[in-house]
């Protein structure tokens, strides 16, 4: 049995991640600090957790101990608005964090590391869907530091030969997110329908996003671990959708009927994005499997966000 460590593992995606290593049979080992994951998302799972910090250079001994023959590099700050306002916060969890990361796995001699990067690494799209080669320009401090763990680990493997996976995540939403990252605006929206209140939508409303299943990005991950070394691949849904049109579709399943308000948009976000997954279908031999439709249902109706009707 193949031990896969996951960084994050208690978080929304990463633990996520983790029930999906479990059903394939792999030990797992988490390593989180608490900070955003909830120790309730995998409190009853059969697994080792390590408390402890990615920033904290002392994990490079951590992870070279647990000696894992896999990495899922998942811990991360994921707030683009907090990338702008605290850049150096943003730094030390994303790259210096990660390079302890990388480093460990040199150390560890793993088989492969895959790490959670973004569609933020392209900045504004030339052109939609966006294709694995389309040029990188990150617009964030956020996207910036995912793009700068993308080259490390491509100078990891020239210089010590440590296997990688680079999977780009479009707008991720799902059961236990909270209001921050790409796809935060579904589970702050949610929040809204809950507590019956006015949403704030920032922009006109126009900018369009394409949004993934959490469950599907996890299946993702765990095909990303089988197949071949050294891919990048776009995870996503290859549809997208306005946030004015999420308002509408949210609240038609929510049954409610509020206008939201208006407020300037925010520095650092992107008008229009849309990730092409053609080539990923084929790479991983996978596919997403819920559609938005569902996937919002079940978000909306997982613990107890809107109460069925």
């Amino acid at each position: 049995m193949s031990k896969v460590l996951v960084t994050g593992g208690a978080g929304f995606i990463g633990s996520h991640i983790v029930e999906g290593l479990l059903a394939e049979g792999y030990e797992v080992v988490v390593i989180d600090n608490f900070s955003s994951g909830k120790f309730e998302n995998i409190k009853d799972l059969p697994i080792k957790i390590c408390p402890f910090d990615i920033t904290d250079p002392k994990v490079i001994d951590v992870i070279s101990n647990l000696k894992p023959s896999f990495i899922i590099h998942q811990a991360a700050q994921v707030s683009v608005a907090d990338s702008v306002q605290n850049i150096l916060h943003d730094e030390n969890v994303n790259v210096k964090g990660s390079l302890h990361v990388i480093k460990a796995a040199i150390c560890a001699s793993v088989e492969k590391i895959l790490f959670a990067s973004s569609a933020a690494v392209y900045g504004n799209p030339e052109q939609l869907p966006v294709k694995i080669d389309h040029p990188t320009l990150p617009e964030s401090p956020y996207g910036l530091t995912k793009l700068t763990v993308e080259k490390y680990l491509k100078l990891a493997y020239k210089f010590y030969g440590l296997s990688y996976g680079i999977l780009r995540y479009s707008n991720v939403y799902g059961p236990r997110q909270d209001g921050k990252g790409e796809g935060g605006v579904i589970s702050i929206f949610a929040d809204r329908i809950l507590e019956n209140k006015t949403p704030i939508i920032y922009g006109s409303g126009e900018q369009t996003r394409d949004f993934i299943y959490v469950k599907d990005v996890a299946s993702a991950n765990v095909q990303a671990l089988k197949q071949q070394e050294n891919l990048c691949v776009n995870i996503s849904s290859n549809d997208k959708i306005s946030i004015n049109q999420l308002w509408e579709k949210m609240g038609s399943i929510g049954n409610v009927s509020i206008e939201p308000i208006y407020k300037a948009e925010r520095e650092g976000d992107i008008l229009h994005s849309i990730l092409c997954n053609e080539q990923t279908m084929s790479q991983l031999n996978w596919k997403p499997k819920i559609d938005l439709e569902n996937g919002l249902r079940q978000t909306l109706f997982s613990s107890k966000k809107v109460l069925q009707k």
